[in-house]
């Protein structure tokens, strides 16, 4: 039984929207801040390379890129009962997702810093071919979650890197806090 939640919806310089769930919410300084994850289904699309050693690579494409294949990543994922939109902050998928494949999950290393890596899980969703390019397009395995202030009447502002940073040692305690309660 899925319980009722608010949501809200961001909106970007472009005019594309994208729902949240509010997972959860806190007061600091007399400003209300929360904690959102998209209804839909956040996406990747990535196109396959030969590097100098001619082994393939993945890259993430650029919007120009994005344009023009964005036609035949919607077909492509229609096949299965997605159906792809260009959101705010990201492309996302509304429909069921497949079940994850272990053997078809991808492991990006980012360097964070000085050498720290981290490493996120993308489960595929399909792969298609465009001019003789291979794209595939991937979702997050963790969800993706963004921390913004809620203005009036719930209307939500992403924060800045560095507003970010500077509420982090504030805000995360209380989130934790809150996401932990919510669990019991």
């Amino acid at each position: 039984m899925e319980m009722d939640r608010s949501t809200v919806t961001l909106m970007d310089e472009a005019g594309h929207s994208l729902t949240c769930y509010v997972e959860v919410s806190v007061p600091i300084d007399q400003e209300e801040y929360a904690l959102l994850n998209p209804v839909d289904y956040p996406v990747d699309v990535f196109s396959w390379v030969l590097n100098e050693d001619e082994d393939e690579i993945i890259q993430p494409i650029d919007d120009d890129e994005l344009v023009k294949i964005f036609p035949t990543a919607q077909a492509v994922l229609a096949e299965q009962n997605l159906k792809l939109k260009r959101s705010a902050l990201s492309l996302t998928v509304e429909g069921d997702l497949p079940d994850i494949d272990e053997e078809e999950i991808l492991i990006l290393e980012m360097e964070e810093g000085d050498s720290l890596t981290e490493q996120e899980e993308y489960q595929l969703l399909a792969t298609f071919f465009e001019e003789e390019q291979e794209y595939s397009i991937y979702t997050p395995i963790d969800p993706v979650l963004f921390v913004v202030r809620l203005r009036d009447k719930m209307q939500p502002e992403l924060l800045s890197p560095k507003e970010f940073q500077s509420l982090q040692p504030k805000l995360q305690p209380l989130l934790e806090e809150r996401l932990k309660e919510d669990l019991d």
